[in-house]
């Protein structure tokens, strides 16, 4: 028996743009009103080890803590410094508009990004980005990952804090 092959979703990048964000640096923004739970983008780059992403880090040495690394379930993780696209921009917030997924498409990982309402013209998108992190969470691993999204439940970082 043979394992159908699973067809990507269809994005259209047309309703979306890259600007400058309120948030953090450049952000994604709504262009053309896009409905909940539609395929916005896929996450890009090279798909390398972590012991190669370690190598390449930092990849701004006057920002180390900004990195464009998306950790795959397989262990490896998407570098979308080197063939990236918009989907980098994509600011993180702990209350988001949409979320992402892996699938294996194609033969190979690959991360959509979904909404997860409907989202209106001039929104900034926004996902958890939930970075983990081996060991213990120090206060200094929260300040240097702090997060800037303003929700009113907002837990102060960007790595993902472990249900006590």
């Amino acid at each position: 028996m043979s394992k159908k092959k699973l067809a990507a979703p269809k994005v259209d990048r047309s309703r979306i743009a890259v600007k400058t964000s309120p948030i953090h640096g450049k952000g994604v923004f709504v262009v053309k009103p896009i409905k909940k739970g539609a395929a916005i983008i896929e996450y890009k780059g090279e798909i390398i080890s972590w012991k190669l992403a370690e190598k390449r880090h930092p990849h701004d040495p006057k920002d180390p803590n900004h990195t464009f690394y998306f950790s795959l379930e397989d262990g490896r993780c998407i570098d979308a410094k080197f063939g990236g696209n918009a989907s980098r921009w994509i600011n993180h917030s702990c209350k988001p508009c949409c979320e992402t997924r892996e699938d294996n498409f194609n033969g190979g990982p690959q991360v959509f990004v979904y909404a997860k309402r409907a989202l209106k013209i001039g929104e900034e998108l926004f996902y958890d980005y939930a970075l983990g992190v081996d060991g213990r969470i120090t206060k200094q691993m929260k300040r240097d990952y702090e997060c800037r999204c303003g929700a009113k439940k907002c837990r102060g970082t960007m790595l993902a804090i472990k249900e006590k």
